[in-house]
């Protein structure tokens, strides 16, 4: 994971960490901390509790996850590493989870751990998180889990069930503690904590600090030194990030946005949406236009969301559509710009969403669309962040600013190509394009003398003429022939106006 650069000269050799995991690190072109690391992990290293403060992309997790790793695997460490739970770290969401264990198992490259045997194997770090099945985390867990890396609700899952068992944790982290507030975690949390011994270290890490956090923190930490690796204006987006709003109409967007992706020098870009059809649509759309184009919403299943994020990141796919909600934790490097579709619903979404861009010491652009509807919602976010942009210059695709502003070239269409194939589209109707065949279940083929009846639906090869009956002819599943191609007689009732017999 890449991290701002820092003018700092010291190493993380020089911090005293130990020599694996400085090699393992180096290996990813890191060898200097930044900001936040550089202010944890002494204290950290030290065995202390800590709270640590900064915004995305600031290089948080090696803050926690290099103090965690050195813990656990020292030669004096109280709990030997015996393949049950030493470290476990909660994130909110399912793609934090998958980096944060990417990320750690980077670092922990090196490590081993000793066996009965005398043998060694290499340090484990086990990823659990909802949307996937039961089996495969139930496995990894029975064969050696020196770090579990989960989301609340799949780790109290597995807790219930007592395939995870909690009891000999050394450190507890919590990631993003701010974002599992947002989306309901907390009491989950609280329930994770009453399973876990109170001899630990423990650090909490978030980009802001609102109340309950800071109770949380109280509760279950001893003394713990709160760091704040940026100025005290926690709302701060990243400078090097150009930040442009227009007034657009609802019908244009999409043309407006096929001009953005048009820029000179734009790279990886996010679009961000308030709801999940929208973020759909908008996707969809982009893909017919000929971008490539991956989605990432709530009605995805967890393979289709990890199959597109793996698409934007290895540069399959350079446009990613999400909704806020799921894209909590996608922290992914060398966005250039960001795009949002739909104004942000608060100042904190806002800077949350932009912050994906002008990262690393980059420069980045977010351009915000803001809807006739959406003008008082802007008007808040503008005052809350001083953006000096209370009343956004109303922009249409042929809007020669739009051109000016982005570096669009002159000429600039809606399309670049052919339509593409769109990755992990949610299937909305069925049989849509396609010929349905002609429904025939709860209809009975009436006969009469094992013909079948002129001008029955199901009996009828043209008009006025019977179809012969033969071993293959289509009929009803409650009328089925019996072997040989004879079909079973029954009744029929007289119809009303037939002669009376004579007599």
């Amino acid at each position: 994971m890449t991290v701002p650069t820092s003018t700092s000269e010291l190493t993380f050799a020089s911090i005293g960490v130990r020599d694996e995991i400085v090699r393992a690190l180096a290996e990813k072109g890191i060898e200097t901390p930044f900001a936040i690391q550089e202010l944890t992990l002494p204290l950290a290293l030290a065995g202390e509790d800590v709270i640590g403060q900064a915004r995305t992309g600031m290089g948080k997790t090696f803050g926690f996850g290099v103090p965690l790793l050195q813990r656990i695997t020292a030669e004096t460490a109280t709990r030997p590493l015996t393949g049950a739970p030493r470290a476990l770290i909660v994130v909110p969401t399912r793609e934090l989870c998958l980096q944060v264990t990417s990320d750690l198992a980077t670092a922990a490259k090196y490590l081993t751990a000793d066996q009965e045997d005398g043998s060694q194997r290499p340090l484990s770090v086990v990823s659990i998180y909802g949307g996937r099945a039961y089996e495969p985390q139930i496995e990894a867990l029975q064969k050696a889990a020196d770090v579990v890396v989960g989301t609340p609700g799949r780790l109290l899952d597995l807790c219930q069930q007592g395939h995870l068992q909690l009891g000999g944790l050394s450190v507890l982290v919590l990631d993003e503690a701010d974002e599992m507030l947002d989306l309901g975690f907390l009491p989950d949390i609280e329930r994770i904590l009453r399973q876990i011994p109170a001899d630990r270290q423990s650090m909490l890490f978030s980009a802001t600090m609102p109340d309950p956090i800071i109770t949380l923190a109280r509760t279950f930490m001893v003394q713990p030194t709160h760091i704040r690796a940026e100025a005290p204006h926690s709302l701060a987006v990243h400078d090097t990030t150009k930040q442009l709003v227009y007034r657009a109409h609802a019908l244009d967007k999409v043309e407006l946005v096929s001009r953005i992706l048009q820029a000179q020098d734009r790279g990886a870009t996010m679009i961000f949406t308030r709801t999940k059809r929208t973020a759909q649509k908008v996707a969809d759309e982009l893909n017919e236009r000929g971008f490539a184009v991956g989605a990432v919403h709530g009605d995805l299943g967890q393979i289709a969301r990890e199959k597109a994020l793996k698409a934007f990141r290895s540069g399959d796919v350079n446009v990613l559509v999400a909704t806020d909600v799921a894209a909590r934790g996608i922290d992914i490097d060398d966005v250039t710009h960001v795009i949002n579709y739909q104004c942000p619903e608060d100042e904190k979404m806002y800077v949350h969403r932009i912050g994906r861009t002008g990262r690393a010491g980059r420069t980045g652009v977010a351009v915000t669309l803001v809807d006739w509807d959406d003008l008082e919602r802007w008007a808040m976010i503008n005052k809350a962040l001083g953006l000096a942009s209370p009343e956004p210059a109303e922009t249409y695709s042929s809007s020669p600013h739009l051109y000016v502003e982005l570096c669009i070239p002159t000429g600039t269409g809606g399309t670049v190509g052919e339509a593409r194939k769109a990755p992990a589209k949610r299937r909305e109707s069925s049989n849509a394009g396609s010929e349905r065949p002609a429904r025939r279940t709860n209809r009975r083929q009436r006969t009469r003398g094992g013909k079948a009846l002129t001008g029955h639906p199901a009996g009828a090869s043209g008009a006025g003429e019977a179809a012969p009956e033969t071993a293959s002819t289509a009929v009803s599943g409650s009328g089925s022939a019996p072997a040989g191609g004879t079909r079973r007689r029954r009744r029929r009732r007289k119809p009303a106006d037939a002669a009376a017999p004579a007599n």
